[in-house]
């Protein structure tokens, strides 16, 4: 299981070309976040998962991402409402998201990639809740919160 990553870090990642398309399938752990321009620090864990189409995150929401050639739109069908984009580059093996909130807010977030060991994956919703599992790593979501699993 990931590791909250503690403390503020001075690390500022710069666009590195177009944005790209979310991975096909993969399984990250949010290694740092800026909300408005501010410092780049985590407090705790949160996981995103993808597969197809198909994402979930451990904040408690879940649902479609679609690109638009230079930005990804996670549009929220589960979990908590809404709808944020962002463009995605990458650096080194990290995946930088800069975006904008539906309020307004901006946000960049570092991206770590987490490992993914076999091929099984998938996407299951229901009326009230959305599961993604990319190999070992699962984040379930329903109406009340986000739960990672790494089984």
């Amino acid at each position: 299981m990931p590791e909250p990553t503690g403390a503020a870090r001075d690390v500022t990642p710069t666009p590195n070309g177009p944005g790209v398309p979310v991975p096909e399938r993969g399984a990250w752990v949010r290694h740092g976040i800026s909300r408005n321009g501010g410092p780049l620090a985590e407090d705790r864990v949160v996981v995103w998962l993808q597969t197809g189409p198909y994402f979930a995150d451990s904040r408690g929401f879940a649902g479609r991402t679609s690109f638009d050639g230079s930005h990804v739109h996670f549009h929220h069908l589960t979990g908590e409402p809404g709808e944020d984009s962002g463009m995605l580059t990458w650096k080194g093996a990290d995946l930088v998201e800069r975006g904008t909130n539906t309020d307004g807010s901006t946000f960049l977030e570092i991206w770590r990639p987490l490992p993914v060991d076999d091929t099984e994956s998938g996407s299951w919703a229901g009326p009230d809740y959305h599961v993604v599992r990319v190999g070992r790593h699962v984040v379930h979501v329903d109406s009340r919160s986000g739960t990672y699993w790494w089984m």
